[in-house]
């Protein structure tokens, strides 16, 4: 029996655990299965637990080491995906009713390339229905219902990557992939209190994954530390002839520095003033603590641009379009949440004019990000202005008086900039920041 302290390791600590043969693939394997098996419906961050294949898998990753032929720091190690990712013959629910027997015949790209990094597939993770397209407002959008925080199980563990971001946070799997289109690997990330990484778009092939909004979706890691993070994306980034959206460059990650110079760090204004106590405390902390390798410019001006409107307009004028069949054939009435079984009718009553008006505003404000960036190594802000929901309430009812969160998320997802987000400390009823 493996102790708990291993299961909550990082990937990195694993891999060596594995790779010097103090540990099986088989062994961690059938221990987050029982995790797994364990929390999993208790957390409602599981939609299928994949067992035979993971312990198929396993087999094959110990019989591989043992003969020398090491793949990575991926190699035997479990993971989750998030339940938009195809994975053959195995069901892909898409976290919704109409949904919930789809089985495709092929992989998503991401999950193939995580099996030819010998990663080995766990589960398949619940995820907000149709990652959240139509507008849902709380947090019962899925057909098993809400995932939860492992932090307070009266409160929302994030979406529309939920099911990831408690699995990882429970220690359920050492990392998961989830998916973002304006704030779905960061927001769950934040409330579970776990990093993710969502990539720079076009970095990482969607070919596999339901699509909501082509132009924004992204699929991203989801870890326990920033540097798990940079391992995974290494494993799953790269050109994919299938999505012509995909990048033509790799992404090389060492865990190490490249320079010994400071870092320019640029702090935006207007995220961190009129958020909750706690978390504004955690984040100054946080500063103060960068300060020791990087140059900090306070209250640096985020570029003007209605952000808001530029990705609400694409997302519902892309994702009506994606989801065009299932709007019109009336299952929208199937789906759990209240504004879901409405929201995509609004999305076809988006003007042709409108959207086109929003591309082009995307275009100029590309450019002036662009710009902006070019002045610092990263600019930093919270990532969510409060700490998680609760379960039994809708999202605008949740914290009266204070921002929902930093117009950052949208803004920098609507130009298709990475982001990495991590936890530093906790708030209210013993919530993550």
């Amino acid at each position: 029996m493996l102790s708990e302290d291993i299961l909550f390791s990082p990937v990195r600590e694993l891999s060596k655990l594995v790779k010097s043969k103090k540990i099986t693939s088989t062994e961690l394997t059938k221990a987050y299965l029982d995790r797994l098996e364990k929390y999993g419906a208790k957390l409602g961050a599981v939609a299928t637990i994949t067992a035979d294949l993971a312990l198929q898998q396993a087999a094959q990753a110990d019989k591989e080491i043992r003969a020398g032929k090491y793949r990575g720091l991926l190699h035997g190690i479990p993971y989750g995906v998030k339940d938009l990712c195809a994975t053959k013959d195995i069901p892909t629910t898409w976290g919704a009713a109409p949904y919930r027997n789809q089985v495709f015949d092929y992989d998503a790209t991401v999950v193939k390339k995580l099996r030819d990094a010998g990663a080995v597939l766990a589960a398949k993770l619940q995820m907000v229905e149709l990652a959240g397209g139509m507008g849902y407002n709380s947090a019962d959008a899925s057909y098993t219902g809400p995932t939860r925080t492992p932090w307070n199980l009266d409160y929302w563990s994030g979406g529309s990557s939920s099911g990831p971001g408690a699995a990882v946070a429970a220690a359920l799997v050492p990392f998961a992939i989830g998916s973002e289109t304006s704030g779905s690997i960061l927001t769950p990330c934040a409330f579970s209190g776990v990093s993710g990484l969502r990539p720079t778009y076009g970095l990482v092939s969607r070919y596999g994954a339901m699509a909501l909004c082509w132009t924004l979706d992204k699929l991203g890691p989801m870890c326990r530390t920033a540097d798990d993070c940079g391992i995974v994306l290494e494993a799953i980034a790269g050109y994919d002839p299938n999505d012509e959206t995909s990048v033509k460059r790799p992404f090389r990650y060492s865990g190490q520095s490249s320079t010994k110079r400071r870092y320019r760090i640029g702090v935006i204004k207007g995220t961190y003033e009129r958020v909750q106590p706690e978390v504004k405390a955690n984040f100054e902390a946080s500063i103060e603590k960068l300060r020791s390798f990087c140059d900090i410019t306070m209250d640096v001006e985020f570029p003007d641009f209605p952000w808001g409107q530029i990705v609400g307009t694409i997302v519902s004028a892309e994702g009506a379009s994606a989801f065009v069949d299932l709007i019109e054939s009336g299952k929208l009435a199937e789906l759990q949440n209240p504004n879901d079984r409405w929201g995509g009718y609004s999305g076809m009553m988006v003007f042709a004019v409108d959207y086109l008006h929003a591309m082009r505003v995307r275009k100029i404000a590309r450019k002036a990000m662009h710009e902006w960036l070019s002045k610092f190594d990263a600019v930093i802000a919270p990532t969510r202005s409060t700490v998680s929901y609760p379960i039994n309430t809708t999202f605008n009812q949740a914290y009266p008086g204070i921002m929902s969160g930093p117009a950052v998320i949208g803004g920098t997802n609507a130009v298709g900039v990475p982001a990495v987000c991590v936890p530093n400390g906790f708030g209210q009823n013993n919530l993550p920041t």
